[in-house]
């Protein structure tokens, strides 16, 4: 397993393309992939990612673990992937969904492989900004799930954290990107799990019809208004073991945050994860034993479905191998 250069290909026909002045040309579609402040874009803006470009544009630096004191993204990273960081120096990775790029700065770090990473929205300006000292290893492209502009059967890893419960399609998006990684290669995923029926009788999925309609800036001044309230309620139900009722609060579940917060960070961290919960177009949490289910249907052996700890946080995870194309 080498560490090798991938090229750009049309997103659809799989065709190459050609570098000029302005952009990435396909020859054969007379199409032309611009390139603005250093990014390859493949896609507009005006997409069902809007409410993250302006998430991630926000919050660019919020989530980084250096700028929280905490080691939460590493942490996670490491429990989600079960990678060995001193594996990966001749692999080629995929990171698909990459927000402001706070497991872009982790992989980074800790490795000295070059990383493909792509997201859908225009928070690709903020991972370019806060990973900008590893430029040269860092290959970020603005791209759709469904039309990732690299061959198939090349990527020796694939990881998407944090994502795939906010595609239009759950399965076609795991279809993606198994056809991405080769024979032999490794997808990581995670995903909001459904737990029982009583999984959607909660405040974000009662009001989601309505805020994620809401103007972004106007609901995220709502939210700041109203989350001292909510934050002192939600550790006062705690506090008298009232718990299961925090879920009538119309606030993300701030317990999974670090400890070490500053009373200002966890006011910070609550309202850009509440902001996270009321604004997409898409939340659709899945029962693990489905996820599987889709993953053999592409081919590929599952090593690990369950809950992954890390820290005070945890995730639903499947990993797997893809095992023919």
């Amino acid at each position: 397993m080498t560490h090798q250069v991938i090229p750009y290909v049309h997103p659809l026909h799989q065709g190459p393309l050609v570098l000029n002045e302005n952009g990435f040309y396909d020859p054969l579609t007379g199409v032309l992939f611009p390139v603005f402040r250093g990014i390859p874009r493949f896609c507009h803006n005006d997409n069902y990612t809007k409410s993250f470009g302006f998430q991630w544009n926000q919050f660019a630096r919020t989530q980084l673990d250096d700028c929280s004191d905490t080691n939460q993204s590493q942490h996670r990273f490491v429990a989600e992937t079960g990678w060995d960081f001193n594996d990966l120096s001749q692999c080629n990775v995929l990171e698909v969904g990459s927000g402001a790029g706070r497991f872009t700065e982790v992989f980074l770090r800790n490795t000295t492989c070059v990383l493909y990473s792509v997201d859908y929205s225009s928070a690709v300006e903020a991972n370019r900004r806060n990973n900008i000292r590893y430029e040269n290893r860092l290959q970020l492209v603005q791209a759709s799930i469904y039309e990732l502009p690299f061959p198939d059967n090349i990527f020796d890893k694939v990881f998407c954290l944090g994502v795939l419960q906010h595609t239009p399609s759950f399965r076609d998006s795991i279809k993606s990107l198994v056809q991405k990684v080769r024979v032999g290669g490794e997808i990581v995923i995670d995903f909001y799990p459904i737990h029982g029926w009583y999984t959607k009788i909660h405040s974000k999925y009662i009001l989601r019809p309505v805020t994620k309609r809401l103007p972004q800036s106007f609901l995220l001044g709502l939210i700041r208004l109203n989350i001292r309230w909510m934050l002192g309620l939600f550790d006062l139900f705690c506090y008298l073991r009232l718990s299961p009722l925090t879920r009538f609060i119309p606030i993300a579940d701030v317990r999974c945050f670090p400890r070490t917060l500053s009373p200002s960070q966890r006011r910070e961290w609550a309202v850009m994860d509440t902001f996270d919960a009321f604004s997409p177009e898409y939340d659709n949490p899945q029962r693990v034993q489905d996820v599987v289910q889709m993953f053999s249907s592409f081919k590929c052996h599952v090593t690990f479905a369950g809950l992954v700890r890390y820290g005070t946080g945890s995730s639903m995870v499947v990993r797997a191998i893809k095992k023919e194309c």
